[in-house]
């Protein structure tokens, strides 16, 4: 394996789930404006994620009701001022 590939600024950080609000503490190097009081007491950096194994299809056994009407106006929108 090749040395000085990895980064060495580990830490922990909690992950939030933001489709069904489910946090969990692991070790990161992901950068975060925001911060969270944990279970423990302490504070750490909160890094917000869109799915996680909690609420992933495959993981969960579920298929869950995306908003694809959203994200459908939203393209529409942004691409209607271009025309």
């Amino acid at each position: 394996m090749k040395k000085d590939i990895h980064p060495k600024s580990y830490r922990l950080v909690v992950f939030k789930d933001m489709s069904n609000d489910y946090t969990f503490l692991s070790r990161s190097t992901t950068p975060s404006k925001e911060t969270i009081v944990w279970e423990d007491g302490n504070e750490y950096p909160l890094v917000k994620v869109e799915i996680s194994h909690m609420s992933h299809p495959f993981y969960t056994g579920k298929s869950m009701f995306v908003d694809t009407a959203g994200r459908i106006e939203k393209f529409k929108q942004r691409y209607a001022k271009k025309k």
